[in-house]
């Protein structure tokens, strides 16, 4: 299967060269070779990704796609970047982070899928003495990464970090992040043009990706709101929350007032994004 292929690669290989550095690269840092050799050894396919550390060095922050939810459609790759602070009073060499969704990343069997970075380290840039932040790009493909709705939802963050004296730390699951899929939604209202104090309806639909099929499809039973904004205002109000039927489609009435834009808003799930309609205009006589 090949979720458990996944998994049988990551919680070995994976966790073991994510912390392995070219023995170039140790050379110009003292200790950190000696360091790095240590980990290399301490990360066996039995206990990898198992948290660890020496010394005085922290993490002290991690930020994945800015804060932001991580979307994916059916067929777009998202690129997106997690940044790891840490310090430590030698200053830090090195800073290195990977997600993974799965219930535990020192078991084979505990990982069904992941997302690493291309480099077996991170790019840092300087704070101060102590302090640096390291960043690495990941991709989440629906394609390759991310290949089933079951991927849908939190994921776990590997971080690492290095001293410039060779101390580190090692934490598998220092926060999460979240992997949703893509949603969209449809408004339109009508009829147009609708006398004052008529009834207008205002139809639509939720949709959202759909990874084990690779195409979009209804998203059923959902709390949608419906929005309205008068002509001249800067904002919209919510008018009232309509639910979604079995295939996604939305459909209510509301009396028409006044000139303005009417859209559909759905706050997302856990596992699918946030969705906002393009609005859709209606001049009322």
């Amino acid at each position: 299967m090949r979720i458990r292929a996944t998994a049988a690669a990551l919680s070995g290989a994976l966790a073991i060269s994510a912390l392995a550095v070219p023995a170039a690269q140790a050379a110009d840092a003292p200790g950190v070779g000696a360091a790095k050799a240590q980990l290399f050894a301490a990360q066996s396919p039995a206990v990898a990704g198992a948290d660890d550390a020496r010394g005085d060095t922290k993490i002290t922050n991690v930020t994945v796609n800015g804060g932001k939810d991580i979307v994916v459609g059916t067929s777009l790759k998202k690129t997106y970047t997690v940044s790891v602070t840490a310090t430590d009073p030698a200053g830090i060499y090195d800073g290195y982070a990977f997600l993974w969704h799965g219930t535990d990343l020192d078991s084979k069997t505990g990982v069904d899928g992941a997302m690493t970075p291309g480099t077996d380290h991170g790019s840092c840039q300087q704070v101060n003495a102590t302090t640096s932040t390291c960043s690495v790009t990941l991709v989440a493909d629906p394609a390759s990464t991310i290949y089933g709705n079951l991927l849908a939802g939190r994921w776990h963050v590997f971080v690492s970090a290095v001293g410039k004296d060779g101390d580190y730390t090692i934490k598998d699951t220092y926060k999460s992040g979240w992997v949703k899929r893509a949603s969209k939604l449809t408004t339109n209202a009508g009829p147009e043009p609708v006398k004052a104090g008529a009834t207008l309806t205002v139809t639509g639909a939720l949709t959202r990706a759909n990874w084990d099929t690779g195409t979009y499809g209804g998203y059923g039973n959902q709390s949608v709101q419906l929005q309205f904004r008068k002509q001249g205002a800067s904002s919209y109000s919510t008018v009232k929350t309509v639910t979604s039927d079995s295939r996604g489609n939305l459909k209510t009435t509301v009396k028409a007032s006044a000139d303005g834009s009417w859209r559909y808003v759905f706050a997302g799930t856990p596992t699918s994004s946030v969705a906002t309609s393009t609005s859709d205009y209606v001049d009322v006589k």
